[in-house]
């Protein structure tokens, strides 16, 4: 096999949470995918059709399901309805997530519960019931979770966005180590500063927005486009010796 064919994801179906905002990073992935041949599930609260739109102008399938994964059952439904109409699942990425702000001393139960349930509980249910699936397939399988700069930093009135994503880096490594011999890639992307609906409030604060562009060395603030290469990479073939993984795509923001 070339360089060039290990990253073709030719009948691969891959399975994309959030991906409903064609500005999300979640769209920006499964276009990706789609780009490189993948057929896409996509998962996501809000409404879909346009983003299914977008995708099968790749020339690849789009199944789309808006469900909330945080129900009881619904994982299960989703993965069925998915084999039932796709046939299979090779690659899942765990992308959806929420952040809430305030202040630690004043921060709610409530949305430490919400985000928690959302950005870690379900990355792990989730991949657990998509692993059962790689396992009965014989064929391994990819799963990408979404970390995030706050995988390694503290962060500002983000305290249960930074728990959750430090403890996705800490899933991530520990999926890994338990189904590497499988055959199943278990790795994340940290994304850095991105210009998406989460960071809307940084970016609309001029002297916040200075300072995190002043730290960037790339000078800009990253683009749901930029995780395309990083996603596809280790969806594919080219990363079958990738275990345990948080690649930054973050402009070198870690590297000041």
């Amino acid at each position: 096999m070339t360089v060039a064919e290990q990253f073709r994801l030719n009948g691969k179906v891959a399975l994309v949470t959030g991906c409903g905002r064609p500005n999300g990073l979640g769209f920006g992935m499964a276009q990706g995918l789609a780009e490189a041949g993948a057929d896409i599930a996509g998962i996501d609260v809000g409404d879909l059709d346009e983003a299914g739109s977008l995708i099968k102008q790749t020339g690849r399938r789009f199944f789309g399901m808006r469900e909330d994964l945080t129900v009881p059952g619904c994982i299960d439904k989703v993965v069925h309805e998915i084999l039932e109409t796709l046939g299979r699942i090779d690659i899942l990425v765990n992308n959806a997530g929420i952040i809430r702000r305030s202040p630690a001393v004043d921060f709610s139960e409530k949305d430490w519960d919400d985000i928690l349930q959302v950005n870690l509980k379900t990355v792990f249910f989730l991949s657990q019931a998509v692993t059962r699936v790689f396992l009965a397939q014989r064929s391994g399988g990819k799963i990408i979770n979404i970390a995030s700069m706050l995988s390694f930093q503290g962060g500002i009135n983000v305290p249960a966005y930074t728990a959750s994503k430090s403890a996705v880096a800490g899933i991530t490594r520990a999926l890994a180590c338990e189904w590497a011999k499988c055959g199943i890639n278990v790795n994340a992307i940290a994304p850095g500063y991105m210009a998406t609906d989460n960071t809307a409030p940084l970016r609309a604060d001029a002297s916040r927005s200075a300072a995190i562009l002043d730290r960037i060395p790339a000078a800009r603030w990253g683009e749901n486009s930029d995780l395309k290469g990083a996603v596809v990479f280790l969806a594919s073939p080219a990363s079958d010796y990738v275990h345990g993984h948080i690649l930054a795509v973050d402009g070198g923001w870690l590297a000041r």
